[in-house]
């Protein structure tokens, strides 16, 4: 995360979401989450506020489970929409201490979930920021370290590219084109087989759709946020 401050990222998606939840109306918290299809937006809130407290209190697995994160979304079945942010601006200050200690791990939840909270709502936003080039950084290399042996894959933004074998990533086996925020999201478990294949400009992606299965399975209809 070379020149990237994750504490003021971290903070900055923060307030995003706050002003995109604080009006929503009971409708809008109750849809369903096309990337957390289990959850309804008001039960992502619920974890993405419960994880902060819980990072603070000390009590983070290291596989995040799910019955880790069941937890935070029931205990707070019953907070509205202002409880939870309430709580979680609460829990900002000493969740941000707690990064400069530990380091930035808990950035990627809040970008992550910004956007698939974006997605149900349909209200795009967010997608320049420092946070979501920091985290892509940080995700390429695991879609990399999935991949086949032996094969090299390349993915090219408009300003942004990377292989995984460090080289010209136009000389890859496999090579995508696509914009740096989709191919974000792609390397995330949030596009499908289809768009995947849809950006491929350079040989076989089938053999690689899988190393892009980073947090769950790939989606089967296409996704936007």
């Amino acid at each position: 995360m070379i020149g990237v401050d994750p504490i003021e990222e971290w903070g900055g998606a923060q307030r995003r979401v706050i002003a995109l939840l604080a009006n929503a109306t009971e409708e809008q918290v109750g849809r369903r989450v096309p990337a957390c299809p289990d959850w309804t937006v008001r039960d992502l809130f619920s974890h993405m506020v419960g994880l902060g407290s819980d990072v603070v209190a000390g009590d983070e697995p290291d596989d995040h489970n799910a019955a880790w994160t069941a937890r935070q979304v029931e205990a707070r079945r019953d907070s509205s929409v202002a409880e939870l942010i309430a709580e979680w601006e609460a829990t900002a200050e000493p969740l941000q201490a707690w990064m400069r200690e530990h380091g930035p791990r808990p950035l990627g939840d809040v970008i992550i979930h910004e956007q698939d909270l974006r997605g149900a709502l349909g209200v795009p936003g967010g997608k320049d920021s420092a946070g979501v080039a920091a985290i892509r950084d940080r995700f390429a290399p695991r879609v990399g370290a999935r991949l086949p042996e032996g094969t090299t894959l390349g993915l090219v933004g408009r300003h942004w590219s990377w292989a995984s074998d460090g080289g010209d990533p136009e000389q890859a086996d496999v090579v995508l084109h696509a914009d740096e925020f989709e191919l974000h999201r792609a390397c995330l478990a949030r596009r499908s087989a289809a768009q995947l294949r849809s950006w491929t400009t350079k040989g076989d992606v089938e053999p690689v759709l899988g190393a892009f299965a980073t947090l769950g399975d790939l989606p089967e209809e296409d996704r936007s946020e």
